[in-house]
């Protein structure tokens, strides 16, 4: 099991706000009725991070990941908007459109491979 998956196991056995209905970073000082300050959460994920030496994260950073996941599991663009509350689609495609470059890139590699790995190739009676 990952540090992540056992991290994660462990928050579930030993938190008071485990339900599904409970807030994601609830507060205990609220008795989970209440999510933690915006400020709390981002200074936290802030240490975190420089800590583990991943570079910049803040509570915004989970815009960016949801939008992602979102995109790469082929959801509309105008679903995604609507997802993320922008007002304009061209917030989400403009500011967060970066976010499957990498899954583009990935994809244009394995598109680049099969192409040279399949020229004059036959597969059957079908030319690759």
């Amino acid at each position: 099991m990952s540090k992540g998956k056992y991290g994660l196991a462990l928050w579930r056995q030993t938190t008071q706000f485990s339900q599904a209905e409970d807030w994601v970073f609830a507060s205990a000082y609220k008795l989970g009725r209440q999510p933690l300050s915006y400020t709390f959460v981002g200074e936290n994920l802030g240490t975190a991070a420089q800590k583990a030496g991943i570079g910049h994260v803040s509570s915004h950073t989970f815009r960016h990941t949801h939008r992602t996941w979102l995109d790469s599991v082929g959801t509309a663009v105008g679903v995604q908007q609507k997802l993320m509350r922008h007002a304009d689609i061209r917030t989400t495609m403009n500011i967060y459109g970066d976010a499957a470059t990498a899954e583009c890139e990935r994809r244009t590699r394995r598109l680049s491979g099969l192409h040279s790995h399949s020229s004059g190739t036959q597969r059957g009676s079908q030319q690759v």
